[in-house]
């Protein structure tokens, strides 16, 4: 299963990293994920969860 916010859906993008003469290079950026355990359907569950879920409160934390 890939690594993504159980909550907010967020996951790996990909695209280009730029020099200044503009040469491409392909990266990614990852989001911050932490694996915590709250409560889905009354029970508890560990997922991945996004940083910005957590502190917006999108999620109460078990």
């Amino acid at each position: 299963m890939p690594k993504r916010c159980y909550v907010t859906g967020r996951k790996t993008r990909t695209g280009n990293k730029r020099s200044h003469a503009m040469n491409a290079n392909k990266r990614t950026w990852k989001p911050n994920l932490q694996k915590v355990r709250i409560l889905v359907d009354g029970k508890p569950k560990r997922v991945w969860v996004s940083a910005r879920a957590l502190k917006s409160g999108k999620v109460e934390r078990v």
